[in-house]
């Protein structure tokens, strides 16, 4: 596997999923299917395994977007099709065979769970957006104004 992630030794050692298995896939892959016609003509879609390998690799590593290896798929790849499942809800049927499938062989402990994430600095340093002047206030009113020909 050829990343820049300078702990990418200490990852590939590790016994853990970081591809989907053949009989786990054959449950997957109906899931992960969108049926709408194809907007675009060109290139055929990425395999659908391949995304969801990279979407493992993603979750595991904790890296960021642009740190996916090129053997998966270019990040926006990847991230239109997260999209895509998020959208039609393939993603949280796939989610739930992964949780019975997971609960099946290891069992999941109900009573205690919890979820982590984290806050971190944009990465490279972006700033965002230039901020834009606001515009400048209207005058506030003196008083009333006098007609021309009103005496002072």
């Amino acid at each position: 596997m050829t990343t820049t992630q300078p702990h990418q030794e200490q990852i590939d050692e590790q016994p853990t999923l970081w591809e989907v298995p053949d009989e786990l896939w054959a449950r997957l892959a109906p899931l992960l299917v969108i049926d709408k016609p194809r907007k675009k003509s060109g290139r055929p879609p990425r395999d659908a395994r391949v995304i969801f390998n990279a979407l493992i690799w993603l979750a595991r590593t904790g890296s960021q977007w642009s740190q996916i290896p090129r053997h998966y798929a270019p990040k926006s790849t990847v991230h239109e099709r997260l999209k895509a499942w998020v959208k039609y809800g393939c993603l949280q049927q796939a989610w739930a065979v992964l949780l019975q499938e997971y609960g099946e062989l290891l069992g999941i402990d109900w009573e205690w769970q919890l979820a982590d994430g984290c806050i971190v600095k944009a990465p490279l340093g972006k700033r965002g957006l230039p901020e834009r002047e606001k515009p400048p206030a209207a005058t506030p009113l003196t008083g009333a104004k006098r007609a021309v020909n009103e005496p002072f």
